[in-house]
């Protein structure tokens, strides 16, 4: 039963105190962690888009601005809570919790350190008890993490319906057909991941990246690493992506009735989910908390939570650089590229990783597999670009006709 629901190694026995105030430990600094490392995202951005477009960024409260977003949350308790006539009082009050909470529990199954060096699997030795750096590693983590961001979907769409306005539920709608077709490509290209790994854990996809050549993104031929990229960047909703709160055409998006703490929630559950994704993405193609190389002198559990940060702050700071620099797409040109370019070329690396890994078992001939399916990588693109050739020319057909 342990082993079932991924417990804490520490879990396993009696609980004494020791284990019990770890394990308390590890909630209470995951919750804290999680709460300043999306201050941290806000200033953060804010202060690299403001440094890109030559302005200076908040420079206020506390030194560089650090406490400007702290400023920002307090002012935001003490703002008017609306609560519209026409709207679901129940439902309107619950969807901020429904985009919020899960971006927090996804942290439980992150592995934010450990020695996985020489067969150790990750686990470190704390106060004499033997640990894992994450709160919990479930045989089906990765599961885990796929159906909470799926949970988030219903957070947005029941905001923009329970606020008994139009512009709102329009927002809502738009962001549930983007979240749910960019869903597809996303556990697709999680799906080569889990092909070369064979666990669903996330502890035993870190343990399986045992040196750079190893990692996933090496491993899988990076393809799966740039549709995971760009299919979470379009479910997180940020640039170039954000068609969820296209001002300019549904004023505020599905979040238009909320104030106050209400609306502070989704805020934080945006830059939240940055974090948060950035650390997925870490997880399952960079090696998690294995580094390049050993750093001198520190032990190996905090050696890996230095890796892991040091990969996280990485990928924060190109979410950041993709928001100061690319225009936001068309609504057609995020369909399109979800359901005719993703979709499709996740599935066939998919299947193409599949036939190679197949032939690795069994023996067979590895330049005669690369060739065939080389053949029908080709084969499949080509009819492909002839379907969206002629999609394309029937809807200026159709458009002219008008």
């Amino acid at each position: 039963m342990t082993a079932l629901l991924g417990l804490d190694p520490l879990a396993i026995g009696d609980l004494i105190w020791a284990p019990l105030l770890i394990i308390l430990l590890k909630v209470v600094v995951i919750f804290a962690l999680g709460l300043l490392v999306t201050m941290f995202m806000v200033w953060f951005e804010r202060k690299a888009i403001a440094g890109m477009g030559n302005r200076i960024g908040p420079n206020k409260a506390g030194p560089w601005g650090l406490l400007q977003t702290l400023a920002d949350g307090i002012k935001l308790f003490f703002k008017e809570d609306l609560l519209p006539d026409r709207a679901d009082r129940f439902v309107f009050k619950l969807a901020p919790y429904l985009a919020f909470v899960p971006a927090f529990l996804v942290w439980s199954v992150i592995p934010l350190g450990g020695d996985f060096s020489d067969g150790k699997d990750g686990l470190v030795e704390w106060f004499g008890q033997t640990t894992r750096v994450q709160l919990a590693d479930p045989p089906v983590g990765i599961l885990l993490f796929m159906a909470l961001s799926s949970v988030a979907v219903y957070g947005i769409m029941l905001a923009g319906w329970s606020s008994g306005s139009k512009y709102p539920l329009l927002g809502s709608v738009r962001a549930s057909a983007q979240m749910v077709s960019y869903e597809a490509a996303l556990g697709l290209s999680i799906a080569t991941v889990l092909l070369l790994a064979g666990t669903l854990s996330t502890s035993g996809i870190v343990g399986n990246q045992g040196g750079f050549t190893d990692w996933h993104v090496v491993s899988t031929g990076i393809v799966p690493f740039i549709i995971f990229m760009l299919a979470a960047t379009a479910e997180m909703n940020r640039p170039p992506f954000d068609l969820v709160e296209a001002e300019q055409e549904l004023v505020g998006g599905f979040n238009t009735e909320y104030s106050s703490i209400r609306f502070g929630l989704f805020f934080l559950a945006e830059f939240m989910n940055t974090v948060t994704m950035s650390g997925i993405i870490v997880t399952l193609f960079f090696g998690g908390p294995q580094g390049l190389f050993d750093i001198p002198v520190i032990p190996g559990a905090i050696e890996g939570t230095i890796w892991f940060i040091a990969k996280v702050l990485v990928f924060l700071y190109v979410y950041v650089w993709m928001r100061a620099t690319l225009p936001r797409f068309r609504y057609d040109q995020l369909m399109d590229l979800g359901w005719k370019i993703l979709i499709p070329a996740s599935l066939g690396w998919f299947m193409l990783m599949a036939v190679l890994q197949l032939g690795r078992d069994e023996g067979w001939n590895r330049g005669v597999v690369g060739i065939i399916s080389g053949v029908v990588i080709a084969g499949c693109a080509g009819l492909m670009s002839a379907a969206v050739r002629t999609s394309r020319a029937n809807r200026e057909r159709e458009g002219a006709m008008f």
